[in-house]
């Protein structure tokens, strides 16, 4: 059974991010940055386990990357999704063609979409097939290999299928965003999509919430110089702000 998350103390939550931020951790380290023991450093990491995200390794621990569910994520951060999806959608102009690839932000697009919109959408979602068959938008899908956490369409037919299309806009979604490591996704499947999407469209836009922002995460499918937008809930600040500005990415934060 999984650990609530909740029960963390402020030690532990930080521990937890600089896990998932750096992927490894040393106890000798961990105790000597926060003060305390290595004993307690080990219970801290034991607790952090039961979590599921966090394995214990000899003398350290490392980030678990993993899926989380689709069907886990849809709670969170909805209102920021929501606007983010709203102030996407508004960028497609009649007669486009379109690529939305798998998750919930990009879900939020195709809801914001208005039924019967002059618009061609490719996804390799079928959630989102699925919404917009229900507003009578022309939908192609891509084909491929299901992976169900996400709903997504992967694998070696989606990217055959992906390669032979060409799109006017392309929206992805990113689980982390630094300014090393660009823009990162857990699962290696996806990623490829994504930088074959990037690859044949005209413009790129990744849309994520700012919970994303400075994480790094196994699968780095695109450099901040390889999009043309972000659209998010708030801007970043800071060394990220400065690397988007100068790789000419736009950022645009939802109303």
């Amino acid at each position: 059974m999984m650990h609530n998350q909740a029960d963390w103390n402020a030690r532990q939550r930080q521990i937890h991010e600089q896990i998932a931020q750096s992927g490894e951790v040393r106890i000798s380290e961990l105790s000597e940055r926060h003060g305390v023991t290595e004993m307690t450093i080990r219970r801290d990491l034991e607790k952090l386990e039961e979590s599921g995200s966090v394995r214990r390794t000899f003398g350290g621990a490392i980030y678990v990357y993993r899926d989380v569910a689709l069907q886990d994520r849809t709670g969170m951060h909805t209102d920021e999704k929501v606007r983010i999806g709203r102030h996407a959608a508004s960028l497609i102009a009649p007669g486009e063609s379109v690529f939305l690839d798998g998750g919930t932000t990009t879900l939020q697009i195709a809801r914001s979409l208005k039924p019967g919109q002059q618009i061609t959408v490719m996804t390799n979602a079928l959630n989102i097939a699925a919404e917009l068959a229900s507003k009578q938008i022309p939908t192609i899908m891509t084909g491929g290999m299901l992976l169900e956490s996400t709903h997504s369409l992967v694998g070696p037919i989606a990217a055959q299928s992906l390669s032979g299309m060409s799109f006017d806009r392309a929206f992805l979604g990113a689980t982390g965003l630094s300014e090393a490591h660009g823009f990162s996704n857990s699962n290696l499947y996806e990623a490829e999509i994504k930088r074959i999407a990037i690859r044949q469209a005209r413009e790129t836009t990744v849309v994520l919430d700012r919970t994303k922002f400075g994480a790094r995460v196994l699968v780095s499918f695109a450099g901040l110089g390889d999009v043309k937008r972000i659209v998010t809930d708030a801007s970043p600040d800071g060394e990220l702000a400065r690397a988007c500005a100068e790789a000419g990415v736009r950022v645009e934060a939802a109303e």
